[in-house]
């Protein structure tokens, strides 16, 4: 994926789910992610536009998509409905899009909410952007060599 960026584009990180899309992004120099925020999905064009909208604010140049594989590592209902939202958003806008494996990052979000002393209504909140600052800090470990090839 790095090799299809521009120098200084950056990454979006997406935690796509029914309800949400839980967005992060990384630094210019692919090293950090941060949560960014909570897309509420309506329909999928003006969530696209919204999306797109960011990409071009914040100069982003590629997405990172969670891919939902159950634990043991199948493909589910749940990646047929992620690979058609990825493959529906590069019909609006040619830009490069890789999956990261997502088993445990809600987990591990919410393990570290709850140590965090947050409150249910803000974990609630908080949840699914930080979920995708997660996938999005894997992609980037994986990019840089520091976690394991995965999705």
């Amino acid at each position: 994926m790095p090799a299809a960026l521009s120098p200084g584009q950056r990454l979006l990180g997406l935690d796509v789910g029914k309800k949400t899309i839980g967005l992060a992004i990384s630094d210019s120099m692919l090293s950090v992610a941060s949560p960014l925020k909570i897309l509420w999905r309506k329909k999928f064009t003006p969530d696209a536009e919204a999306m797109f909208a960011l990409c071009d604010d914040e100069g982003v140049g590629g997405l990172v998509i969670g891919w939902p594989v159950n634990m043991d590592g199948s493909e589910g209902p749940r990646c047929d409905a992620t690979r058609d939202f990825a493959h529906a958003l590069l019909r609006m806008r040619d830009l490069p899009i890789t999956f990261q494996d997502e088993r445990l990052s809600t987990q591990a979000v919410e393990s570290a909410m709850l140590e965090a002393d947050m409150t249910r209504a803000r974990r609630a909140v908080r949840r699914d952007a930080l979920a995708a600052g997660w996938i999005l800090q894997s992609a980037l470990d994986r990019i840089h060599g520091s976690a394991p090839e995965t999705g």
